[in-house]
């Protein structure tokens, strides 16, 4: 697979060589988590990639469910991304001001919603900023577009589905939280959950697919990673992590390399650690 993939992954080069393209569509889905402090929506005002929409996460999901940005109702989804005018035809390219975080979320969620021209930029906005390319302030002319969706029911589980593949080991689970926390020796972020992880998971930290200017690793460094955690690749994989997140960046390294046989436990660890009659497993 090629560096730059409109379908994946692209670069910063690749983006600005692109940026007056009529059908591209830029978004900027930053997202943190609460104790960071920090406000997306104002870093965006203040400064964002020329022509980018701002997307919140928490607005494009399901309001019915108790659980954090789980995946919105189809119609909730057209609306959306109707009012940002994205739509049909267009080449999408989201990114985040943590580098490579947030980002993979929306790109799963289009990849779910069976829109296939979606990349996530490489080095999001930190890495964009640090080459000095343009910035604006402004927000951007949008006008509306028919979008059409068909969801893609394969590449999402639920909390049935995964306690099965818990139970008879297949397909894998694989977990992008810290390896602390996935061992049950930290505290979870949300009160209330219980500490450890799936029995007969797999950990492989989000983070370890990242360089350290959080562009994503090359396929060689990626496959070695999952290899190194003990995940069969010819296999299927479910991900996980806190909230559905991370385990997206955990879906698009398992793209990158070829491995479509992937889906994403939506309600991860915050569902499943908020129940006292599901197995916990620590260490």
């Amino acid at each position: 697979m090629s560096a730059d993939d409109p379908k994946t992954l692209v670069s910063t080069d690749w983006l600005a060589a692109h940026l007056p393209d009529p059908d591209l569509r830029i978004l900027d889905a930053s997202w943190y988590l609460p104790a960071e402090g920090r406000d997306p929506r104002a870093e965006y005002d203040q400064a964002h990639i020329p022509g980018a929409r701002f997307v919140d996460i928490d607005d494009v999901s399901d309001a019915r469910s108790e659980l954090p940005h789980m995946v919105p109702p189809v119609e909730k989804f057209i609306s959306r991304m109707r009012a940002l005018g994205v739509g049909d035809g267009h080449q999408v390219v989201v990114y985040d001001g943590a580098g490579l975080f947030s980002a993979a979320r929306l790109w799963w969620l289009f990849k779910l919603m069976g829109k296939a021209d979606v990349a996530v930029l490489d080095g999001g906005f930190p890495k964009w900023q640090a080459e000095g390319r343009e910035v604006e302030d402004l927000p951007p002319v949008i006008r509306d577009r028919h979008i059409t969706v068909q969801r893609q029911a394969h590449l999402i589980k639920d909390v049935t589905q995964v306690a099965a593949a818990s139970k008879l080991g297949s397909p894998q689970i694989v977990d992008a939280r810290s390896p602390a926390r996935f061992q049950g020796e930290e505290e979870e972020p949300r009160p209330g959950l219980q500490a450890g992880h799936i029995p007969g998971s797999f950990n492989v930290h989000y983070r370890s697919l990242l360089n350290e200017d959080q562009t994503m690793k090359g396929t060689d460094a990626l496959r070695a990673a999952f290899d190194e955690a003990g995940v069969d690749l010819a296999r299927p994989v479910i991900t996980s992590c806190g909230s559905g997140v991370t385990a997206a960046i955990l879906s698009l390294a398992l793209e990158r390399i070829g491995h479509a046989q992937h889906s994403l436990y939506d309600g991860s660890w915050t569902e499943w650690g908020s129940f006292r009659d599901l197995k916990v497993a620590t260490g």
